[in-house]
């Protein structure tokens, strides 16, 4: 029992993951450690765990398979009512790995494993629930995304694994509310970008039965899933689900067209919602709703005046500025901005899913400075994209020839003419067929442009200009990657240090040691009775 004189029943009123798994190792890994010795070391190994993931969660998203659509070409698919198929025609490139997806993985797994918004729960001897917590989230995120790969006949497997992963997170951390929504929002998301199949049903039905069904087996989850106001959006879009895929069957069985399947979406979505109507009227007066919690209201109102006193006095739940950020992503706050442009060129199903990741992110980071700790993994991830795709541009420039470049200006002059000759004698040509298509188009300006541009670099100045373009951005970033490994080490040696024992400087600059935690626990030792007991504030208040 904790919470003297009121008690509490820790066994039902805790996340008891992170507790499991220290035991779990210990009996079944490392049986011959003690039990303190492995709980040290939890957040470190744990912490490698979440920085291989997050590299896995970017080299996914990078794929050709998962980055070959646009935002464009997805607004076109949602106006003509049909949803373009991908071809994927290249090849493995690096030890049959995808390049440059490999190239992105690489670098989020290089920024991930030292950003200090990562390094804050992953210090030898920081034994917490989030020490696990992101690992199991950025587990569930990567099988959620890997499960949305476009061609893929393993998905509905890959769903359950979400399903699994999200259990684990549900019973580390109150941070699975977060982990339930994003799925949840980007599932909905997909819907309205007209990207919802059987595919998508699958993988989404399968995690949200799967991880329900076993969330509600946390005594101190229980049945909040299907009650609590925060969580039952990913319920309701679950219902949706179920409804669209029904719409779905009864099109193609009766080879309805669009207007139709348009008509009969909206009678199932009118019947369905009058019945939830009718139910939440029923419901509500008897207490069946619980409310939102005081920590995600929070999040929307002024984090002292939520009426909860422990989420009022804690300093974690003030808004973050831009200097918290800057503290604790250092450049990936630079980069993390490029990464989130280049998705919406590179979008899919799968990569999407950064979008949603990101701005939700963002956006609670912002409210309350300790969720900073959640920008870790898809900054990382964004940042690792931005940084891949240029690494492996330059590298092409320097490394690769092009085929299609000339030697020297002259012959490229003469094949253009001759280009242009051949072209006005064959009218009736492929090429000359393909400009007649454009020029219909509200783009032909754009793509004479780009054709101009695309001419230019493959000449031989145009090849110089970008081989030194190149060796310039291999120089700036070797320049801003030793800054970033450098102050990451300076700040995790701060990080590192006991929380009872403390390292300060001096105005004279002089480092002293802060032993005042330590000091009073003697003083109480030496001057009170030994059956005596001491009250404390959990976090910040005085001892009474």
């Amino acid at each position: 029992m904790v919470w003297y004189p009121l008690g509490r029943p820790v066994g039902t009123t805790i996340y008891p993951g992170l507790q499991f798994t220290a035991v779990w190792i210990n009996r079944y890994l490392l049986p011959n450690w003690s039990l303190n010795d492995v709980c040290c070391y939890i957040p470190a190994w744990f912490g490698a765990v979440a920085t291989v993931i997050t590299g896995m969660i970017a080299y996914e998203c990078s794929i050709p398979a998962n980055s070959t659509g646009s935002l464009l070409g997805f607004v076109m698919d949602i106006m003509t009512g049909k949803k373009a198929e991908i071809v994927v025609k290249q090849r493995p490139m690096i030890f049959g790995f995808w390049s440059p997806a490999l190239q992105c993985g690489l670098f989020a797994m290089a920024m991930m494993a030292i950003v200090p918004a990562h390094l804050m729960r992953s210090v030898g001897g920081g034994f917490d629930n989030e020490s696990v917590a992101i690992s199991a989230m950025v587990l569930t995120f990567y099988c959620w995304v890997r499960s949305l790969r476009a061609n893929d006949p393993y998905s509905p497997w890959f769903g359950i694994l979400t399903g699994l992963s999200y259990f684990y997170m549900v019973a580390a951390w109150g941070g699975y509310v977060f982990v339930l929504n994003m799925i949840g929002v980007h599932a909905a998301l997909l819907v309205g970008l007209g990207r919802f199949s059987t595919k998508v049903w699958a993988s989404y039905s399968l995690f949200y039965l799967v991880g329900t069904l076993l969330a509600i087996q946390i005594p101190v989850v229980g049945w909040t899933p299907l009650k609590s106001l925060e969580q039952l959006g990913p319920a309701a879009v679950f219902g949706g689900y179920q409804l669209l895929q029904v719409c779905e069957i009864l099109r193609k069985r009766n080879k309805l067209d669009r207007k139709e399947a348009w008509k009969l979406r909206t009678q199932v979505f009118a019947a369905a919602t009058a019945l939830v109507v009718v139910a939440t009227m029923a419901l509500a007066p008897k207490g069946y709703f619980g409310p939102i919690s005081a920590r995600v209201r929070g999040l929307f109102v002024q984090h002292t005046k939520t009426g909860n006193p422990l989420v009022d006095s804690v300093a974690e739940h003030q808004p973050a500025s831009s200097r918290a950020y800057f503290t604790y992503l250092h450049h990936v706050c630079s980069l993390a901005p490029i990464g989130y442009l280049i998705v919406f060129f590179k979008l899919s199903d799968a990569s999407s899913f950064l979008i949603t990741w990101g701005t939700f992110a963002y956006f609670f980071s912002h409210k309350m400075v300790r969720l900073i700790l959640l920008t870790a993994p898809i900054g990382t991830v964004l940042a690792g994209i931005a940084a891949g795709r240029l690494f492996a541009w330059c590298v092409k420039q320097w490394w690769e020839t092009d085929d299609a470049s000339m030697d020297d200006s002259e012959s490229s002059a003469a094949t253009n003419g001759a280009k242009t000759k051949e072209t006005k004698k064959k009218k009736g040509s492929a090429k000359q067929k393909a400009a007649a298509a454009k020029s219909n188009t509200s783009f032909d300006g754009l793509a004479s442009l780009q054709d101009a541009v695309d001419t230019a670099l493959k000449t031989k100045e145009g090849v110089l200009v970008k081989r030194t373009a190149a060796l310039v951005f291999f120089v700036l970033g070797y320049i801003l990657g030793g800054s970033f490994v450098s102050y990451s080490w300076r700040l995790s040696e701060d990080l590192a240090n006991p929380t009872i024992i403390m390292k300060a400087r001096l105005r004279d600059g002089r480092i002293i040691k802060v032993d005042d935690y330590r000091e009073a626990y003697w003083w109480l030792r030496d001057n009170t009775p030994k059956d005596s007991r001491c009250l404390s504030w959990w976090d910040y208040g005085a001892l009474k």
